[in-house]
């Protein structure tokens, strides 16, 4: 249920959590957020101004996806939903609105912090889940002692969440995004200070993929050629192990006995999450080469092209 939404969500992979105090400011806030790279937002129900602020920001931003956030009762739900929020998150467990959501088909990321409320969810049908307050409630170390128990669960961890230590949740397997507020400080919305908002966003949309670099592909007519190339990085010290199709040297050079993708090689990169890091590379107009695409068990990308080369180098996309 809600696959679409979840999986958007997922690709987005930050979901800011927003208070706002001043509804007209929230359409500047949503441009600024776009602008960044983060179409999300998370108006939590923390002020008077959040109902208004969810109409102006789905009328006038339809590209942004908006829920509603601090949903601790169901009169909150409901004014929510009328305003046009398309996901209710909510800090704890709460069954009456859990249970009206999922009677009337809205998307509910209910907050847990114990596998007795975890169960709860699961009792439900849910599959993805809020851990809150993350941070003091065993962070990164809990989602990983959580992953055992309940294998196909998903978190929207939140609360203590900074660039500081932003990565270690985002690479986590049963992250499905993260949530966070110092790119939306109120301070920085009460000055419609637009554009640091942007670049806030835009800094942590970076972050969130864990880019790096992590080799050069070398690409060679034949074996012997290769053979010699080899030969020549060994001579600089380099240590080879050699591979079903290729030989690495210290792990950051690969030679290829082959013309493989690109004219001269590959730049190969490792990032957090495949499957967004697509979905981000997509927003400055690269696409994936179907045909590369190499999944795990879980059906998840393990490594891809892309169709795009530059300076005769095609760009490699591996799991970290």
């Amino acid at each position: 249920m809600h696959e679409a939404l979840f999986e958007q969500i997922h690709k987005i992979g930050l979901v800011p959590v927003v208070k706002i105090d001043d509804a007209s400011k929230a359409v500047g806030l949503a441009k600024a957020m776009v602008k960044g790279g983060l179409p999300c937002a998370e108006v939590t129900f923390r002020t008077a101004a959040a109902e208004e602020a969810i109409k102006q920001i789905t009328s006038a931003v339809p590209e942004m996806l908006v829920g509603a956030g601090t949903v601790i009762n169901l009169d909150f739900a409901k004014k929510a939903v009328a305003a046009g929020a398309k996901f209710i998150v909510s800090p704890g467990f709460n069954p009456s609105v859990v249970d009206w959501c999922l009677e009337n088909n809205i998307p509910i990321v209910p907050g847990v912090c114990t596998p007795s409320d975890i169960e709860a969810g699961l009792s439900r049908g849910l599959s993805t889940l809020k851990f809150f307050p993350a941070e003091v409630s065993g962070g990164v170390d809990m989602l990983k002692n959580l992953a055992g128990p309940f294998p196909n669960l998903m978190f929207m961890p939140t609360g203590g969440i900074s660039p500081a230590n932003l990565a270690s949740y985002a690479k986590q397997s049963n992250v499905l995004a993260v949530g966070g507020s110092w790119m939306v400080k109120p301070e920085l919305i009460e000055a419609e200070d637009w554009d640091t908002i942007s670049n806030l966003c835009s800094e942590a949309v970076v972050a969130l993929q864990g880019l790096e670099f992590a080799h050069l592909g070398i690409n060679n007519e034949n074996a012997a050629e290769a053979e010699k190339t080899i030969a020549a990085l060994q001579a600089f010290g380099m240590v080879k192990k050699v591979g079903n199709s290729s030989t690495f040297l210290n792990t950051t050079i690969e030679v290829l006995p082959k013309m493989y993708y690109g004219r001269l090689g590959h730049l190969g990169f490792k990032c957090f999450d495949i499957e967004r890091t697509l979905a981000y590379l997509g927003r400055h107009g690269f696409t994936v080469n179907e045909e590369t695409i190499t999944r795990d068990a879980k059906g998840k990308i393990k490594v891809c092209y892309i169709k795009q080369e530059f300076s005769g180098f095609a760009v490699h996309l591996v799991k970290a």
